[in-house]
């Protein structure tokens, strides 16, 4: 049996503003309507295997399994990374599930950010890789180089690359400078490192136990001891925060014997910054990608991206301009590569701006935080039909419902009632609270929050339908 791996827990920071610590990449539609995650989902379609198992953030459970939801997939389980331990951890707590379900399982192992072109050539690759990983090989899947990249790693073969069937790998390259990747690309036998893998999963689970028996035996024992919450499987937070950080080409594929290659041409971008999206979209005559409203007079070359105003440029090269409800970047284009470094200055001042976006998505809908003060607080709220959220109450704040359209079903201490269209309520500090929609459509509702404390961990919760504590 296939079993595709997809690892989605990365944080996607170059592509903020649009990517949040809370929202990443992988659940962004950053190129046509599905999100990078779905795309992903629609390239195993064309392959005989089975439903994917998913590895993600804890935080993003109930984003993952919503998108899963719309895109009509099933799946072998969405495994609860308790913390971030790089790809070698994820992909064994992935094996050790697959154990369970077939002994004998080939894992196909995918990032859920990943862009392809052509996914005839992956499926082709992933054909012609099987026998390989069948008979024990530990396959990546290399890329051919279209020019000198200086943001992925390299890998060269042992040998000259004839034909498209795996090859044993000679080298492992990092990510080289560009007179360096120039060379390599002159010599022709050097390959893209893609991060996509092939190999059975009671192989890989023999190496990293012999090669790195630290991450093994701690992933093992988180495992062991996994729980199991609707959709989602967790292992052991405490065992498993004891397993080091580390990526599998560090801990296995650069050590094993075992490690081959297998080219592929699928015309493939890992969307790593915002220059690779200006590259990979449509242009416009003046060489421009415009997403959203946007206005362009005498400019050329920029990414103009306008979600919620008009964008408009006036005589300007080479920008990347993205505009959010809660923030704006304005970037050369040859400077999108220090993006991380604008975030990790807004985690070190400690601004939400970095973890999540002024629209917050939850596992019942969302709210957008329209206007704050020093004592009040704006939001708008969406819930979706038959969705519920907690049974909660507040030290420090109250909080009036004016319902916009549908019919609100509330609790307010003892008493429970239906507030429809035009109608409010309002809920004192300290009361005991719900609000569910019955019905078929959403409810849109606007809450106002007045007291001294408006952070949203002034929730003390009595219920919860998605095991929130």
């Amino acid at each position: 049996m296939l079993q595709p791996v997809i690892i989605a827990g990365g944080s996607g920071t170059r592509l903020w503003p649009l990517s949040r610590q809370l929202y990443p990449k992988q659940f962004l539609p950053l190129v046509g309507q599905e999100t990078m995650l779905q795309a992903t989902l629609t390239r195993l379609q064309g392959l005989k295997c089975a439903p994917p198992i998913i590895v993600c953030n804890e935080d993003h459970r109930f984003i993952a399994a919503e998108q899963l939801r719309l895109a009509g997939t099933e799946h072998n389980g969405i495994i609860l990374e308790p913390s971030g331990r790089n790809t070698a951890p994820a992909i064994c707590l992935a094996a050790l599930l697959a154990k369970e379900i077939d002994p004998d399982a080939t894992l196909l192992v995918l990032p859920a950010d990943h862009h392809m072109d052509n996914p005839q050539a992956f499926l082709a690759a992933v054909s012609a890789a099987e026998k390989a990983a069948a008979d024990g090989a530990l396959i990546t899947f290399g890329i051919k180089p279209s020019h000198p990249a200086t943001g992925y790693g390299y890998i060269k073969s042992a040998e000259p690359l004839v034909g498209d069937q795996p090859q044993k790998i000679g080298e492992f390259i990092e990510k080289p400078d560009l007179e360096r990747a120039e060379n390599l690309i002159a010599r022709g036998d050097y390959l893209w490192n893609s991060g996509i893998f092939m190999f059975r999963g009671d192989a890989f689970l023999k190496e990293l136990e012999t090669l790195r028996p630290d991450i093994y035996s701690a992933c093992q024992r988180s495992w062991q001891t996994n729980t199991v919450d609707m959709d989602f499987v967790r292992p052991d937070v405490d065992l498993f925060s004891a397993c080091p950080a580390e990526s599998i080409d560090y801990a296995v594929m650069e050590k094993t014997v075992n490690a081959m290659v297998m080219p592929m041409d699928p015309e493939w971008n890992d969307l790593g910054s915002w220059s690779s999206l200006l590259e990979l979209l449509p242009k416009n005559e003046q060489g421009n990608v415009e997403v959203g409203d946007t206005i362009s007079i005498e400019s050329s070359n920029n990414y103009v991206h306008g979600e919620h105003k008009l964008v408009a440029t006036l005589g300007i090269t080479d920008l990347v301009i993205v505009d959010t409800k809660d923030a704006l970047l304005v970037a050369h284009k040859d400077h999108v590569e220090k993006v991380k470094q604008l975030v990790d200055i807004l985690k070190s001042e400690q601004r939400s701006e970095y973890i999540h976006h002024r629209e917050v998505y939850r596992p019942w809908g969302k709210y957008d935080s329209m206007d704050k003060g020093s004592r009040f607080q704006v939001k708008r709220i969406t819930v979706k039909p038959e969705a519920k959220l907690s049974v909660q109450m507040h030290h420090h704040r109250a909080e009036h419902w004016v319902v916009v359209s549908g019919t609100a079903k509330v609790r307010i201490d003892d008493e429970e009632r239906l507030i429809c269209e035009n109608e409010s309520v309002y809920i004192p500090i300290g009361a005991v609270h719900s609000l569910e929609n019955p019905g078929k459509i959403a409810i849109e509702l606007i809450e106002i929050q007045s007291g001294t404390y408006l952070g949203e961990d002034d929730i003390v919760r009595f219920e919860d339908l998605y095991g929130r504590a």
